[in-house]
């Protein structure tokens, strides 16, 4: 057994949201309504790629803000 870490493949609310820079409210709000989930009884799992799909959707230009 390698000591290496398991890349994660989803990510629960507050890791994503951490690994977005906002808030758990902004990300409830905002971001969590466009995501993927897989959901297992209470837990919510976020895929990493429709996380990154996401920013990709919606990024803008630095000289557009």
């Amino acid at each position: 057994m390698s000591d290496r870490p398991v890349p994660r493949i989803a990510l629960t609310r507050d890791e994503a949201a951490i690994a977005l820079g906002i808030s758990l409210k902004s990300f409830t709000r905002h971001v969590a309504p466009d995501l993927p989930v897989v959901r297992r009884g209470r837990l919510r799992l976020y895929p990493v790629d429709g996380i990154e799909r996401w920013v990709r959707d919606n990024q803008e230009r630095a000289d557009a803000a």
